[in-house]
């Protein structure tokens, strides 16, 4: 089974959570990684906590071993610096494909005035090393000795699970409005970060996919610059306790209010099966580290029926606080599952 995971707004929905959250209840056979460093993935267990850019939210879980798509991007610097600090080494796989960020494109992307100004990049040199790519110019992991030892055919690999009926979740990155051809242009990301572009960054078809869980915040937050619409003036968001600050760049984060008319067209771009739902413990504080739906409070539950109700799609995973497994799981009631 294929189970993706996407981003449903502007990307820090909070998919490193639910990813890790999925690697130690799913004990997946291999979690697959897709996108670039320039996406932030926090994951907390058990008071210790992992800012992370590359390596598979899953890594959590020793007995699942972990892939980077063919469509990946990373520096060496931080790839070699995740793989000590989420003990990754051994249980790694690196498709020859993936792409290798060098300083020249880190410099080029922080002089682009557009890129840094106009469209607000985090400046990691992932739009410089997707245009190299393109250009046939950027060198990929199989270029690199010191990375030989990690390479192997992901979709070789990921497709041979699947038909020894094993699962295989992969962690998409970003969220679907700053996909490259989906987003307000120009105001995204140099990908598509849709369910079918992270399928195509894997290199494996649509036949093999089971679940497509896409995660919304309880609230939208955008970083850079475009349109947010409902946008809270930093003071707003600071009040209502919706203020963050961005893993990668460090910025604040913007905030608005939970927005259905794009959730509900994020379902259907990316043909969402299911919903996760984070940080519900923001806006209805009694529910931190809630982990049954009985045990929310009732506003909480009238919230979250009223969301599922207009977006026409099981609500199968509340985040309730910043560990794992603060989670309320319904995906056995629901879909049978779990």
């Amino acid at each position: 089974m294929l189970n993706i995971l996407v981003g449903g707004f502007y990307g820090d929905e909070g998919k490193g959570k639910v990813a890790s959250y999925l690697g130690l209840t799913d004990s997946p056979s291999y979690a697959v990684r897709t996108g670039s460093i320039n996406a932030g993935h926090t994951v907390t267990l058990g008071g210790k906590s992992w800012k992370i850019r590359i390596i598979p939210s899953a890594f959590v879980n020793n007995k699942t071993k972990l892939a980077l798509a063919p469509g990946a991007l990373t520096t060496m610097e931080q790839l070699f610096y995740e793989i000590q600090t989420t003990n990754s080494e051994g249980r790694l796989i690196i498709d020859p494909h993936v792409g290798i960020i060098t300083k020249k494109e880190i410099d080029d992307e922080r002089n682009d005035e557009n890129l840094m100004k106009t469209v607000g990049s985090t400046g990691q040199g992932v739009g410089y090393a997707e245009a190299r790519r393109i250009l046939r110019l950027l060198k990929l992991a199989k270029d690199y000795k010191e990375l030989e030892r990690y390479l192997g055919s992901v979709p070789d690999l990921i497709i041979s699970e699947l038909e020894k009926g094993n699962l295989v979740w992969v962690e998409g990155t970003q969220g679907t409005f700053l996909s490259l051809y989906h987003g307000e242009y120009p105001y995204v990301t140099s990908r598509n970060c849709t369910s079918s572009g992270v399928l195509s960054e894997i290199g494996v078809g649509p036949k093999y996919v089971n679940e497509i869980l896409i995660v919304f915040k309880a609230y939208v937050t955008r970083v850079g610059n475009g349109y947010l619409e409902g946008e809270l003036s930093e003071e707003e968001a600071a009040r209502s306790g919706l203020l963050e600050v961005a893993t990668v760049t460090g910025r604040k984060r913007r905030a608005a209010p939970f927005n259905v008319k794009l959730a509900k067209e994020a379902i259907r771009i990316n043909s969402a099966t299911q919903v996760a739902i984070t940080k519900i413990d923001s806006l209805f504080k009694e529910a931190y580290k809630v982990r049954e739906y009985e045990k929310l409070p009732l506003q909480a539950r009238k919230w979250i029926e009223e969301i599922e109700a207009e977006l026409k799609t099981p609500i199968t995973l509340i985040g309730t606080g910043e560990d794992s497994m603060d989670m309320v799981d319904l995906r056995k009631e629901r879909v049978g599952e779990a």
